[in-house]
C-alpha cells in the first residue's frame, strides 16, 4: 500500500497507521478512504493528497 502526501502541508497518510482520530482503522488503503475524508492536519481535500514512493 502506498503513502500519500498532503500537497499543502505535508502531512503523509501511511495506510499502515491509518487515521483512527478520524475513524480510518489501520490497515486502510488510501483508495478506501471515503471521498469527505480530509487531512488531519489542515484540512485539505482528499484530492490535495499524491502518492509518494
Amino acid at each position: 500500500m502506498k503513502k500519500y502526501k498532503c500537497s499543502v502541508c505535508g502531512y503523509i497518510y501511511d495506510p499502515v497507521k491509518g487515521d483512527p482520530d478520524s475513524g480510518i482503522a489501520p490497515g486502510t488503503a488510501f483508495e478506501q478512504i471515503p471521498a469527505n475524508w480530509s487531512c488531519p492536519v489542515c484540512g485539505a481535500s482528499k484530492g490535495s493528497f499524491k502518492p509518494i514512493n
